[in-house]
């Protein structure tokens, strides 16, 4: 087919795109028309013209609102300096201003950024992301990385990461893996940690969006790895801290995992960047180095009553046996540590979660709500919602993902470059999404 027949059927099927309203579509066939050197309609013009400035009005809102909290504070302290002339030295006590009180800028800053789509009740797809925080972890991701494996002997570091690499593929086989070598935090962190730190601040972001963050947290966290929950919200956070004030906001983080090795390096890598940022999150750490099948009366450490958030993220055991064991073991940990207003928020992939009960993953609703109901249930818990995240809008097999990924998902530019040299990929990773957030309540 000769390029100038190519080129009239693209804008044969832009135009159909537009009338139907698919804008990913047009988009999608707009680039593909200008990277072919064909010379642009009046229509495709002027819809590249919208989106350069949709792309516009998107950094302008957030510099007016980056301006708008200047001008409130700079305000309340002029304010305050008058009282003060008029009044004398006043104590007002603290404000108790949560963290609740929605911004809907920030909302809608967010759902821009992400590209967030509601396709059904509870699916939501994602094909976008906030560059300018993600890009900013991932080069320093790197950096750190590159600075670990600095001072070992090349044989020694290619020789570490394969025993490595073999141990957490055992994912895809349904196989859940040890976790235990010396290089294991440093391929997690290549292969997974940012995919998982995207997940959990679109759950944070979910919960904000409920009104159910409050100014000061308590959080456990379940077989925590190197922390990607706290990472998640610390990065929501500092997008937030441009439409909202978020000083006031006080977390206090618990880290329950066996792998002291994921605990430290998880800490090192928090304090390189994370405490690095303006202004930095306001967050406390603790860590408990235990495996939770070890978990028992004599070796309780937990405060009793006392988190506003009990999380399991991506801990859902491929073998039966291991995972029956372990809802016995966090149905423990929920009545013994959960305040009687706290919640608990599971994320669990979804292709994982249908395989363990031996289904397949399709749209039907019914037999999702029945699935999300049964897991609760034998967690001895209560739904509250669930929402699936998923990068392609459907809850069906994909074929060619890595095509569809190249084309439409944010593309994990930084990283990419070690994951060729350490791990001998010979793809681009992109942001990626499958997973399922439930929150529910004792």
């Amino acid at each position: 087919m000769s390029n100038r027949l190519t080129n009239w059927l693209r804008s044969q099927k832009f135009r159909g795109a537009i009338k139907r309203g698919d804008r990913r579509l047009a988009q999608k066939l707009l680039q593909e028309i200008q990277k072919s050197g064909a010379k642009l309609s009046w229509p495709e013009k002027l819809f590249k013209q919208q989106l350069k400035l949709e792309k516009s009005l998107k950094e302008k809102k957030r510099e007016i609102a980056s301006l708008s909290k200047y001008l409130k504070e700079a305000n309340q302290q002029r304010e305050a300096v008058e009282l003060e002339e008029d009044f004398g030295e006043l104590d007002f006590g603290e404000l108790d201003e949560s963290i609740s009180t929605l911004n809907q800028e920030f909302i809608e800053f967010v759902s821009d950024a992400f590209e967030l789509s509601d396709r059904d009740k509870n699916m939501v797809q994602c094909t976008g992301i906030d560059g300018e925080n993600f890009y900013e972890l991932e080069s320093s991701l790197v950096e750190y990385i590159e600075a670990e494996f600095k001072p070992i002997a090349e044989g020694k570091l290619q020789s570490a990461l394969k025993d490595a690499t073999e141990d957490i593929e055992g994912l895809r086989q349904g196989i859940d893996p040890d976790y235990n070598l010396s290089l294991t935090p440093h391929v997690y962190f290549l292969k997974y940690f940012l995919e998982n730190v995207y997940c959990n601040y679109l759950a944070w972001f979910l919960i904000y969006k409920h009104g159910l963050l409050p100014n000061k947290i308590n959080i456990l966290d379940i077989a925590a790895g190197p922390g990607t929950v706290a990472y998640g919200l610390a990065l929501l956070l500092n997008s937030g801290s441009s439409f909202f004030s978020v000083e006031p906001m006080h977390i206090s983080y618990y880290s329950l995992e066996k792998q002291k090795s994921f605990q430290y390096r998880g800490l090192q890598f928090w304090r390189q960047y994370v405490e690095e940022q303006k202004p930095p999150t306001n967050a406390y750490f603790r860590f408990d180095t235990t495996d939770i099948f070890a978990y028992n009366n004599e070796s309780k450490k937990l405060p009793a009553k006392f988190f506003d958030f009990v999380v399991v993220s991506h801990c859902f055991f491929a073998d039966p046996v291991q995972r029956n064991k372990s809802y016995e073991i966090y149905k423990e940990i929920f009545r013994e540590s959960l305040r009687s207003e706290g919640y608990v928020l599971i994320i669990v992939q979804g292709r994982k979660l249908f395989k363990a009960y031996n289904l397949r993953q399709t749209d039907d609703f019914i037999q999702e709500g029945n699935l999300i109901q049964k897991v609760v249930k034998e967690l001895g818990l209560k739904l509250e919602w669930y929402k699936y995240l998923t990068s392609t809008g459907t809850r069906e097999y994909v074929e060619n993902f890595y095509q569809f990924a190249k084309e439409n998902l944010p593309r994990q530019k930084h990283i990419n470059k070690l994951q060729r040299q350490y791990l001998g990929l010979r793809y681009d990773s992109n942001y990626t999404i499958d997973d399922y957030v439930i929150l529910a309540k004792l």
